[in-house]
């Protein structure tokens, strides 16, 4: 009986203090603080397609390979061929096999113009 008395205030103790720690009954959330305020990149502009945009997939070649002689940048070849899809170096895509032209896996020059690629 004594033994009783001793570990009932021990285990309620050990109770209490359990309680207290970071996920116990007794936890109260710290407010968390506000993230400072960080500079954010602008949205970039949306491409307006050039008057004399080629609408639709790739049909005339020659053309095609005289635009891509004048080392257009991306956003013109975006502006000039709005509807293929223009896949960069480094830009994740798969691999599979188009026959109309619609995607064009460009190569870059140091200055980031497209210099060539090839249609997949």
């Amino acid at each position: 009986m004594r033994r009783l008395h001793l570990l009932l205030p021990l285990c309620s103790t050990l109770a209490l203090l359990a309680g207290c720690g970071n996920k116990g009954p007794l936890y109260m959330p710290k407010p968390t603080p506000a993230p400072a305020a960080a500079p954010v990149a602008p949205a970039p502009k949306p491409v307006t397609p050039a008057p004399n945009a080629v609408r639709g997939f790739v049909t005339d070649m020659t053309a095609f390979d005289a635009f891509i002689a004048t080392h257009p940048t991306p956003d013109q070849f975006r502006a000039n061929y709005p509807d293929v899809l223009l896949v960069l170096p480094g830009t994740v895509a798969t691999r599979e096999f188009r026959t109309n032209n619609s995607r064009y896996f460009a190569e870059l020059d140091k200055d980031g113009r497209i210099s060539g690629g090839k249609f997949m």
